[in-house]
Parts: C-alpha cells; sequence; structure tokens
C-alpha cells in the first residue's frame, strides 16, 4: 500500500456537489414563474382587490365618506323597502331562471342529438349569446311594448284574442245627443212598439273608418214595418262637405253594418239581430206593445290592447324571458358537450333490455349528467346574482323600483339619484356575500374533477 493510497483512505469519500446548486436552480425557477405572474397579479390586485376592499371599509361610512357609522348602513340595508324588493327579485331571479335555463338546456341537447342538422339548430340558439345585454334589452324592450302596432308580442296576443273573441267595429262611435239614451254601461237606447220604423243615429265614426261594405241608409229608413214586425236603421248621422238635418237619414248617409241590436221587454231580450250593409234590421213575430230597442255596449267596446308585460306585476317574468332567450345555447352548449361523452354502450344496453326513450332519460342519462348539470346550474346561479343591464333598460323608469335586483340597487343608490356610496358599498358587500358560496362551491367541483 502506498503513502498516496493511505491519504486518501484517511481523507474519506468526496461530499456530492448536488445540494446548493439545486437550491439555487429552483429559486431561480420560482422567480422566473414570478416574473411571469406578476404583470396578473398586479391587474388582479388594481381591478378585483383594490376595489374589494376599497368596498368593505367605505360601507362603514356616511353618505359623504367623512364620517365612520359603523354597521349603520347594514341596519339600513335591510330596512329599506326598495333594498328588500331588491332581494326578493334576486331570490326570485335565483330560483327561477337557473333551474329553467337548466332544464331547457338538458331538453334541447337531447333532441339536438336526433335532428339532422344539428349543428346548425346549436349554431341558432347559440347566437343570442354574441349578442350584447344593452342590445338584447332594447330588442326586448320594443317586443314588450304594450302598443300592439309596436310591441310583436301584443301584436300576436291581440291577434289571437280577436279571432276567438272578434272586436267591435265602432269602439269610437256614440249615440246623437238628445235622440238615443246612453246608459251606464255604455249601451244606447230608444223606444219603439211593433209595426214601427225606427232610425238610430250615431256620431264619431269618421267616413274613411267604415267598413268597405257600407252603403246609404235612406232606402232602409223608407222601408214600412209590417204588423208584428219592427224594422229600423242604424246609420252615421253625418253628411260628408256640410249639410243635411240631424236625427234624419239624408240622401248621402250611410248605415253602419254589423251593429248587433236587440229588443227587450220588461228587461229580458225578446228578438236581437245585426244590421246589413245600409244599416237596417228587423225583428219579426212581436206582439203588440212597446219594446226598448237597445244598441249593446259591446258595439262600442275598445279593442283590446294586450298584456301589460312591463307592468308591476309581468315585468320581472318579463325580464327573466329575456334573460332565457340569450342563456338556453350557453346552458345547451355545454350539456351537449358533457352529453357527447357519455357511454353509448350503456344506453344501447338499456334499449335492448326493453326501457323506453323516457326511462332511458330519466334514470341513464341525468344521472350521469349530474357534474355537468351541478356546474351550469351554479355557474347560472353567479350570473344571474349579477344581472344589471336587462333589469336597467327593458323595465320602464315607473315600474324600475319593482323590477329591481341588487346590483341595480346598489346602482341607483351610489349613483343613480341617491348619492348615497356608503350604502350601495353596503349593497356590493352584501352581492359579494352571497356570490361567494356559489365561487367555492364550483372551485372545490373543478378540483375534484381534475383529480
Amino acid at each position: 500500500m502506498t503513502a498516496t493510497t493511505v491519504v486518501k483512505q484517511q481523507a474519506g469519500p468526496r461530499p456530492a456537489a448536488g445540494p446548493a446548486p439545486a437550491r439555487r436552480g429552483r429559486r431561480r425557477a420560482r422567480l422566473i414563474a414570478l416574473l411571469f405572474v406578476l404583470p396578473a397579479l398586479l391587474l388582479l390586485g388594481a381591478l378585483v382587490v383594490y376595489p374589494v376592499l376599497f368596498s368593505v371599509g367605505r360601507s362603514f361610512f356616511d353618505a359623504s365618506g367623512t364620517r365612520f357609522v359603523g354597521g349603520d348602513n347594514y341596519t339600513e340595508m335591510f330596512r329599506d323597502p326598495a333594498t328588500l324588493k331588491a332581494i326578493r327579485n334576486t331570490t326570485i331571479w335565483v330560483v327561477v331562471a337557473p333551474a329553467l335555463l337548466t332544464g331547457l338546456g338538458l331538453i334541447l341537447a337531447v333532441l339536438v342529438e336526433k335532428v339532422r342538422w344539428a349543428t346548425a339548430f346549436k349554431l341558432l340558439l347559440f347566437m343570442p349569446m354574441a349578442v350584447s345585454f344593452l342590445a338584447a334589452g332594447i330588442i326586448f324592450r320594443l317586443a314588450y311594448d304594450e302598443d300592439p302596432d309596436k310591441g310583436v308580442l301584443n301584436a300576436a296576443v291581440v291577434s289571437v284574442h280577436d279571432a276567438f273573441k272578434g272586436t267591435s267595429t265602432y269602439p269610437t262611435a256614440r249615440g246623437r245627443t238628445g235622440l238615443l239614451t246612453q246608459d251606464r254601461d255604455g249601451s244606447y237606447r230608444t223606444t219603439a212598439s211593433a209595426g214601427d220604423t225606427v232610425a238610430l243615429p250615431m256620431v264619431g265614426v269618421l267616413p274613411g273608418d267604415l267598413p268597405g261594405n257600407a252603403s246609404p241608409a235612406r232606402t232602409a229608413a223608407a222601408r214600412k214595418a209590417a204588423p208584428g214586425e219592427l224594422r229600423g236603421v242604424v246609420y252615421l248621422d253625418f253628411t260628408p262637405g256640410g249639410g243635411g238635418r240631424q236625427g234624419r237619414v239624408d240622401a248621402q248617409e250611410s248605415g253602419l253594418p254589423g251593429m248587433k241590436v236587440e229588443a227587450v221587454r220588461d228587461g229580458e231580450t225578446v228578438a236581437s239581430a245585426t244590421t246589413a250593409a245600409d244599416g237596417s234590421f228587423r225583428f219579426s213575430g212581436l206582439t203588440a206593445g212597446p219594446y226598448t230597442v237597445k244598441l249593446p255596449e259591446s258595439n262600442f267596446a275598445p279593442p283590446y290592447q294586450g298584456v301589460s308585460w312591463l307592468g308591476p306585476t309581468l315585468v320581472t317574468p318579463a325580464i327573466i324571458g329575456a334573460y332565457l332567450w340569450i342563456w338556453t345555447g350557453f346552458a345547451m352548449v355545454l350539456i351537449g358537450a358533457g352529453l357527447s361523452t357519455l357511454p353509448r354502450d350503456a344506453l344501447e344496453a338499456a334499449r335492448m333490455d326493453g326501457a323506453s326513450e323516457w326511462q332511458i332519460f330519466r334514470r341513464i342519462t341525468v344521472p350521469l349528467l349530474a357534474p355537468v348539470l351541478t356546474v351550469v346550474f351554479v355557474t347560472l346561479v353567479i350570473n344571474v346574482m349579477k344581472v344589471f343591464d336587462l333589469v336597467y333598460i327593458i323595465a320602464p323608469g315607473p315600474v324600475q323600483e319593482d323590477a329591481t335586483v341588487l346590483a341595480t340597487q346598489m346602482w341607483l343608490v351610489s349613483f343613480g339619484g341617491g348619492n348615497d356610496q356608503g350604502l350601495g358599498s353596503a349593497l356590493g358587500v352584501l352581492l359579494l356575500l352571497l356570490v361567494i358560496p356559489a365561487m367555492v362551491f364550483n372551485v372545490r367541483r373543478f378540483r375534484n374533477s381534475q383529480r
């Protein structure tokens, strides 16, 4: 054994050159990652963290922001009737809108799989997502207009109503004062006996509004009634160009066709008729004696104007309907993506075992899609809690308070005339606290699915 060997054995093994460089390498990698993430963190802090912290702090000060009031804003928030109504409306939104959207999305996703042009159908349903909430609000504000000449929904409702119940031909007509008596219900009457010919003069109808088949009433007024018969004529007591005599059927005066006329005795209607093109009518088989000749109020009923979609009662359901139009395609596409991943062998096995399509849908499709349905539902819950644009644009000013939700109430209190940013900040904190549980639930489900 040489001296060199002895020295090496006494020195022992040389230490490995690993731990220090490895630590330096990890620190460098973290530093580089931090540098890449830093811009995003700065934006997140400036646009999310700082506003949240500022709002929380601002909620403890008065409207001017100079006096500390503690929890007074939170106490006032739950005493304000407008805020309580906003909480109630937000609850309606959270309960109704996500459930309807998830259900519609599920049904449409299942049905679309069975149609030939599935891609085109999905595209049509998803297109409203490309429309901004501002534009959608304007569209539905016009669609819900109460005037049937402007609002497409009321135009459809009025058309269906008039098709089944009809409409009055002369809503502006009224009897000639002094010649006909008007009852409280809006009907007109006069007295005649069997064997008489009676004239019922009307005014208030523009010549241009007369039906196309209307003809002069002069000849009808000259006809004599037979025994046991009561004749008459309902006419427009107006001569174009002037002239003529009131209460007398002149040569150029037109009859009013389509008028309903009744003969009444002792409070009971014994005969009824509808006027012809020249305004004439005839009751036959009457016994001798006086009768009340009546023009019922249905002849003068104002036209049906449809439904007050944006009134205090229906404004919230109407806005939810607009929201459904926008977001149904979103729910359908997400659920359709989950549906495409289902094991087809399970569905085919169920069909071979004799299960109906409804049983397959209820017992296999829905349970397997439960995770996807949950994510869609929770995502929509978070979204409806923040809805602002549609409510603010669609609801008219007089019913804005009836449709308000927490987001619109927060804006109205802070900037829309209330100018109380302390109370508005408290509303913002409340909205944040309501959204956080749904966000945490979604994040946890996402992490579990990744595992």
